[in-house]
């Protein structure tokens, strides 16, 4: 790395700085951690403002924040902490945005069940995040004989009424991202990839697949204006997919869905029906270890209830949690975005008990990935969530000595052994 203040080569002979000259390793882990935040409110701000929906004040940070990133502009500590926490509140806003523009466009998501696997006849599968790339799919294929499914963070799609209304989004296929080449290997239909949450494709799928939107594949036909003819004209020249029903999964509990249930989960909890709430999910990935958030939620007693989100939810969705007086053990309240939902939630629980969200029978086990993820926990950080455990290891660019901060002033810390956390958490 260049040194901008000595001009040598940081580290090297003349210059003894770590990463850039006059930054020590703990600024530079922060301006890290601003960064991906940074992106990840990109991503949900771009969504909404497809949607028609800006912020001033989140685009004013925006600028605020990546001047700060350039070289030789702060290297107070504890004022760049203060910048990383305020990109948390800035991401709350975005997504609450993004969570009006989707409710203004397809209506206020309600609980709904999705069919799994596949139905006779040509088909299209959709993964990523953009809803309105799936709208105007659906608008452009209704009455062409083409099933449209969901896969990844699109099954929560099904919740919304007016995506709900075509009657050729029939269901979801697969699971989570990284299972894409598995999947998409075994689907022979079109395959249109909406976000960048997109594995490098195999030959044997690669003239199937398209891509939209800020999503890019050397190699791969690029939509554009959602004009998706290419799409269609490929389904249609597939061999159709067969009968294959592999159950269904539960989705769309919008927190205005969850808080109509509000009277009846507080007086299940008063009534010791309810002992504990868990949200179990994030964003998911290929590392070993996550195999922990579904040890961990197959082990959540019978009298708690579990809160999921993002794709996350695919290590914990695949099977039946039963109810608690008509209450769902399992609910997803949707996309990584929808984390502003389970917030909502946490919140109303916390009002109506009168005490802080930290006070609540809550404890929230998250596991972590990519850029949007780092946005919503330090969104978390920003509201003085405390106790969360993340997974399936800490961030690799948080130094012990920002490390310690985050322990010291929210007590975060990384899963460990099932049993012993559970307990823990149930105290």
């Amino acid at each position: 790395m260049f040194c901008y203040q000595c001009e040598q080569t940081a580290g090297g002979t003349g210059c003894t700085k770590v990463g850039v000259c006059g930054k020590d390793a703990d600024i530079q882990s922060l301006q890290d951690m601003l960064v991906f935040g940074l992106k990840g409110i990109a991503a949900y701000a771009y969504h909404a403002r497809e949607l028609g929906q800006t912020d001033e004040e989140v685009d004013a940070f925006m600028h605020e924040a990546m001047f700060a990133t350039l070289t030789n502009v702060d290297f107070d500590l504890n004022r760049y902490l203060e910048l990383v926490l305020k990109a948390g509140e800035m991401n709350l806003r975005t997504m609450e945005m993004l969570n009006n523009a989707h409710t203004s466009t397809f209506g206020n998501p309600t609980p709904a069940t999705a069919p799994r696997g596949t139905k006779a006849g040509p088909g299209i599968v959709v993964t990523g995040h953009d809803l309105l790339d799936l709208y105007e799919l659906l608008k452009q294929t209704e009455g062409k004989g083409i099933n449209i499914y969901t896969h990844g963070e699109m099954l929560p799609a099904h919740g919304y009424p007016e995506l709900r209304r075509f009657k050729h989004l029939v269901g979801n296929y697969g699971t989570a991202w990284q299972n894409q080449k598995k999947e998409f290997d075994q689907f022979s239909g079109a395959i249109l990839v909406t976000t960048n949450c997109v594995m490098i494709p195999k030959h044997s799928y690669k003239d199937r697949l398209f891509t939209c939107g800020i999503a890019g594949v050397a190699g791969v036909k690029h939509i554009k204006n959602r004009d998706f003819t290419q799409v269609i004209d490929k389904a249609l020249s597939q061999p159709p997919l067969e009968e294959k029903p592999e159950g269904t999964l539960s989705t769309g509990f919008h927190w205005t869905a969850v808080l109509g249930m509000a009277d009846k989960i507080i007086e299940a909890v008063k009534a010791g029906k309810i002992r504990h709430f868990f949200f179990i999910g994030g964003c998911d990935g290929a590392k070993p270890g996550r195999n922990y958030f579904t040890e961990f939620a197959e082990k959540v007693p019978d009298d708690c209830v579990i809160l999921t989100a993002a794709c996350g939810k695919y290590r914990l969705n695949d099977r039946d949690y039963g109810d608690i007086d008509g209450i769902p053990r399992l609910i997803d309240t949707g996309q990584c975005n929808d984390c502003y939902g389970a917030i909502k939630i946490a919140v109303a629980l916390a009002d109506a008990f009168g005490c802080s969200v930290n006070d609540l029978p809550l404890s929230l086990v998250v596991s972590w990935y990519e850029q949007k993820a780092v946005a919503i926990l330090l969104t978390l950080l920003h509201l003085g969530v405390k106790n969360i455990k993340l997974g399936p290891s800490l961030p690799a660019f948080i130094t012990p000595n920002v490390l310690n901060v985050l322990v010291d002033k929210f007590s975060i810390a990384p899963i460990g052994d099932v049993d012993e956390d559970m307990t823990e958490m149930l105290k």
